[in-house]
Order: structure tokens, then sequence, then C-alpha cells
């Protein structure tokens, strides 16, 4: 089968023939009609993050398509199921993160495109136990979105406990945060967009954002507090360590910033200000299989509508790049056999 490989940190990646892997037990083996591409799949070959990927590696985890082949021990996937694949690949199933839902904080997880094989190929192997089974009617390319930027959002806006009605500004307009402008849309929030491009301000709206700040002309902190009081809840999706710092000036009262975007370093968190002002911060990734379950259904109702290109997998390097440098406005999803 095709398949690109990361076989060396901060190289191109290789596309090579190799050999199509078979199923082990709770394993499907699933023909990848699209998969999508992401800040992880950057990171991942920049070798950013420790530990490191583990080399080679077929990197991608939002890949889906039609089962081919099943291993021993499945149930409730047959051949002909269009299954997907999400960075959570599998978790130990017994841990106490596992029992209370939060597998996506398993400490002995397996993540797709990271610890074992992903979705940047003609096959991939799916565990049936954490792939998601893909709504019929979906579009292929825009549900490529879904299975990552899509449940990650949707997975931040529930983790903020934020209510109908109440504001919650999305900072970074990108893959994650033009779906999270949809979600908390379909969620009856109302929503304020910061980003420092106008062309994704424009997004925003079009999505149904109600105030939208350009952080290189405005003070977000000022323009929150100003029109609306604060936000209840922001997410953050920027990939810059001054959008962290911005979006703490942003709520109001009691508010929770939930923090998304991966960029390296630290921001500045004023302790006195955070106490007094009931602030709570923190982290949140990918969901876990109900959220990946909801957020797939709000998009089976078309409240979600996704923003994907497609492109070719021999554009994979170039797509890399242009997500590096902003240049992508929602998500590219990349076509194996291209």
């Amino acid at each position: 089968m095709r398949a690109a490989i990361v076989r060396s940190f901060g190289r191109a990646l290789s596309i090579e023939q190799v050999p199509v892997p078979s199923p082990g037990p709770h394993q499907a083996l699933v023909k990848v009609e699209y998969t999508g591409v992401c800040h992880t799949d950057l990171h991942t070959l920049r070798g950013d993050w420790r530990p490191p990927a583990t080399l080679p590696i077929i990197p991608g985890h939002a890949g889906h398509g039609s089962v081919v082949a099943v291993g021993t021990d499945v149930t409730g996937t047959r051949i002909g199921d269009r299954l997907g694949g999400t960075w959570l690949a599998s978790a130990c199933g017994r841990c106490p993160a596992c029992l209370s839902g939060d597998e996506p904080l398993c400490p002995a997880q397996e993540n797709a495109g990271y610890s074992v094989d992903g979705s940047f190929a003609e096959y991939m192997l799916l565990d049936t136990r954490y792939a998601a089974h893909i709504p019929a009617g979906s579009d292929p390319v825009a549900v490529c979105a879904i299975l990552c930027s899509g449940v990650t959002a949707y997975k931040a806006l529930k983790t903020t406990g934020v209510r109908t009605g109440q504001w919650v500004v999305i900072s970074g307009i990108g893959g994650v945060g033009h779906l999270a402008v949809q979600y908390a849309r379909a969620m009856g929030l109302r929503v304020a967009a910061v980003d420092v491009d106008e062309s994704k301000l424009a997004l925003a709206r079009k999505h149904g954002a109600e105030l939208t700040v350009n952080s290189l002309t405005q003070d977000p902190g000022i323009e929150l507090t100003t029109q609306v009081g604060g936000a209840h809840a922001a997410i953050i999706t920027a990939t810059t360590a001054q959008a962290f710092t911005n979006s703490i000036a942003m709520l109001r009262p009691g508010g929770t910033m939930a923090l998304v975007g991966l960029p390296p370093g630290s921001f500045p968190l004023d302790i006195v200000d955070t106490v007094r002002r009931g602030l709570t911060v923190r982290g949140t990734m990918v969901g876990n299989r109900l959220d990946l379950a909801e957020a797939l259904e709000l998009y089976a109702t078309r409240a979600v509508d996704p923003s994907v290109t497609l492109r070719p997998m021999s554009d994979v390097d170039a797509v890399l790049a242009e997500l590096a440098g902003g240049l992508i406005d929602g998500s590219v999803a990349l076509d194996p056999t291209a």
C-alpha cells in the first residue's frame, strides 16, 4: 500500500510502498477514503513533544473508510461498515481514568500516528472499541474534520461548563476554532471570536460569531469587557503564547479558560487576579468515546459545516508547511491514492 512515513524528524515525509497490515484482536483493517491533517501531525514530524513519536511512523489520526477485514474478538463491526479513527487509538480500559470515562487521560493510551501507525496511508488498523462509526450520509471529505478538530472543539466547550445563552470567546479561528464557533452556536451559546487575520474573522462571522476582535489592532480584554462584560468561557485554539495571555483578560469573574492550542513555552498567570476573580484554567485535548459520538451526531444534523479543502497526499509536505505558516483557513483532508 502507499503510505507517507516519518523516518527522520524535521525532514520531508517519505511516500513509499509498504505491506498492508493485518488486523489483530479487536482490530479492523480499513481502506482509507480520506484523512484529515492537523497541527499534531506537524509536531510529530518536527519531534516537538516529549517523548517524541516512535520512528518510523505513519502519521495521521483523522482518517475514515470501509472495513475490509476484522481480527478476533471484534463485536459490533462488520465488513463494509464505515469507521473513523481519532488521536486516541486505544486505552487500557482498566485504570481510574478509563473507568471514569476519561480515557484520553489514560497513561497507557496509544495515539494514532504517534505511537502506532496512523491514517496517511491507503489502509489503516483501528481498534474497533475506540473507533467511530461514521453517520450515514456524511460528506466523506468534511467528516475528517469532525474526527479531530470537531471532537476537540466540542470537548473543550463541554469542559468549560458554559451554559445556553452565555458568552464564549474562541481565540484562533483555524481548523479547531472555526468548528468551535459552530458547535458553540449549536449549543445555544453566544460567540465572540479573536484572531489576527481578517479572513479568519470573516469565517467566524459566517458561522455565527456575534463579536469579532482583531488582536493586532484591538485589545481583546478591553473589547470583551466593554462590549459584553467579559466572556463566561474562553477556548484557546491559537498557537501563540500571547493568545493565552490575552485570554485571561477576556474572562468575567468566575470564568473558565480551556487551553487547546499547544505552542511551546509558558504564559504568565497573575495569582492574585486569578484567585480574586475566581478564574479556572484547565487543559483539554480530544474527547472520550461519548464526546466523539455526540460531536458526530451534531454534525449529522447539519448544525456543523466544516470548511475542508481536499489535497492529494503527494502534497502533504506543502500542506504541513502551510499549516505551520497559518496559511490555511479551516481544515485540510488528503486523498491517500493521489
